[in-house]
């Protein structure tokens, strides 16, 4: 079986959720985690802090570490790369995992919440790429995959919240672009979206409540496929818009229902992807 045994991998946003899903299926093989986060307090409404998933990171198998790092700020994340270096002695892989999201229209979406979403998705997710590159590129299997969605153009995804698109939009232009700029050197760039809603904190509070976590699938999904891509040649599989159940269906695994919040409940589709 493909392993990341040994390999260092640095999460942003892996307190909770899709992040720290993909960090224990990392530590489960052996690998040691960064979990490059804000929340180092516990939160009244939500689940986690960086230390609480080094925590299970630990339990699980793997090494941790826990930097507090707010990913717009250049300086905290230049400090967690070099913590994560002098512990580990490198990175192989980046999973840009951290997000902000505000599903409003055009007037009604304040410009602070416009420059938090396009701060953390489109900026965040380039300026931690640029800051793990030059240790990605002395790996002898680097991967990056940023958490967001294949390049859809279709109106239907932008009329209603134009300006998350974007910001979500501009984390899968930098997977585009980087894909294809050091496709030489080596380093995988890829991203990977969900078919249906995930449970998450995200999906609880701004989707539907208990009724949208019904109809989601579990974090695991995520953590699964993104295990699968991780563990692949980067020098083959690069530029990627992967969404989670055609990596699994590509590894044979078509029964996903144990995946299921609720195996009786309607999936519900997430954005930019279409129902099958």
């Amino acid at each position: 079986m493909p392993t990341l045994k040994g390999k260092t991998v640095f999460i942003t946003g892996g307190s909770r959720g899709i992040g720290l899903a993909i960090a224990l299926r990392c530590a489960k093989d052996g690998a040691n985690v960064t979990i490059a986060a804000k929340t180092v307090e516990p939160h009244p409404k939500l689940e986690g802090t960086i230390h609480t998933s080094v925590a299970e990171i630990e339990d699980a198998g793997g090494q941790g570490l826990a930097c507090q790092v707010d990913i717009r700020d250049e300086q905290m994340v230049a400090d967690a790369v070099e913590a994560t270096v002098e512990k580990f002695g490198g990175i192989d892989v980046l999973v840009n995992n951290a997000s902000a999201i505000s599903l409003t229209p055009t007037l009604q979406t304040e410009m602070k919440r416009y420059d938090l979403m396009h701060s953390v998705n489109t900026r965040g997710t380039f300026m931690v790429s640029k800051a793990c590159l030059p240790h990605l590129l002395k790996s002898d299997n680097p991967h990056v995959l940023n958490i967001s969605p294949p390049l859809n153009m279709e109106p239907k995804w932008f009329g209603p919240h134009v300006a998350y698109t974007m910001a979500k939009f501009g984390m899968s232009m930098c997977v585009l672009g980087m894909a294809e700029e050091f496709k030489k050197q080596g380093v995988a760039f890829n991203a990977l979206w969900p078919r249906t809603t995930i449970a998450t904190a995200a999906v609880m509070n701004l989707l539907g409540g208990e009724a949208a976590i019904r109809g989601s699938r579990k974090p695991e999904i995520m953590a699964d496929a993104a295990h699968i891509i991780l563990t692949r040649d980067a020098g083959e599989h690069s530029g990627n818009f992967y969404v989670d159940d055609e990596v699994m269906a590509s590894e044979g695994i078509t029964d996903l229902s144990g995946y299921a919040v609720d195996p009786e409940a309607t999936l519900l589709p997430d954005f930019f992807v279409d129902p099958v």
